[in-house]
């Protein structure tokens, strides 16, 4: 079974080792560098209306988004990697907390936070 999230955090491991940054790439470096990428990508949307930043998908800036969402998964997985995290695993962990925080007849069609339903 190919695991599209190991491939990438083996080719990650590859690249990384290739240019001797492992001694770099601590948690508190990688869990920096993730905030600074996350905040390239919310820039693209910074002072849009809900609709223009929907018309994002098929506008120009695409690609530039493409990149930042590449660079928040690259540094994530990175950081899951070297903390030993699971990270598959850990996303169906919170998933299934979140169900039990939000259940179904209290949550939907409402953003109320979970202490407020």
């Amino acid at each position: 079974m190919n695991d599209p999230l190991i491939e990438l955090r083996d080719r990650l491991r590859e690249f990384t080792r290739e240019r001797e940054w492992d001694r770099y790439h601590t948690p508190k470096n990688l869990a920096m560098a993730l905030t600074v990428e996350a905040a390239e990508l919310a820039e693209h949307f910074q002072w849009l209306t809900p609709e223009e930043s929907q018309s994002l998908r098929d506008g120009g800036k695409r690609e530039q988004i493409s990149d930042e969402l590449a660079d928040v998964l690259i540094y994530l997985v990175e950081l899951a990697d070297t903390l030993d995290i699971d990270l598959a695993a850990a996303a169906r962990d919170k998933i299934e907390k979140n169900a039990l925080k939000y259940p179904v007849d209290k949550a939907r069609g409402n953003a109320k936070k979970y202490d407020e339903l």
